[in-house]
């Protein structure tokens, strides 16, 4: 009996916290975006307003900060998908043609050499 308390206490604690983990991945994104002076742009602003406004405290509790909470956790998901996308296409696309060795190193294997030295290899 005491473990399924202990489970449930965990999950609800797990439960109270994520708020507050989103609105760190979302700020750690909006930093990685604007750069060193994020603390003075509106998104950062908006964020945090929409984060305090949609507390939850122990007199009320409303489906109106679920639905706050999954919206931001879909946002969440979109500016960390965004930013591994464009880092994706930055290291594989756009510097036109490539040789072969190149490429084969950007996907981590190597080309193959003649053993002793003679022939083809540089």
């Amino acid at each position: 009996m005491s473990s399924v308390r202990t489970q449930t206490s965990q999950s609800n604690m797990a439960s109270l916290s994520s708020p507050l983990r989103i609105c760190r991945g979302i700020l750690k994104e909006i930093r990685a975006i604007k750069g060193p002076k994020y603390k003075q742009s509106l998104t950062y602003n908006y964020v945090l307003d929409q984060f305090r406004k949609n507390q939850i405290t122990g007199e009320r509790y409303c489906r109106a900060q679920e639905e706050a909470l999954h919206a931001s956790h879909s946002y969440l998901c979109l500016l960390t998908s965004t930013r591994q996308h464009m880092a994706l296409y930055d290291m594989y696309h756009g510097k036109g043609q490539r040789d072969t060795e190149e490429m084969a190193g950007i996907v981590g294997l190597r080309l193959p050499t003649q053993p002793g030295g003679k022939g083809w290899e540089k």
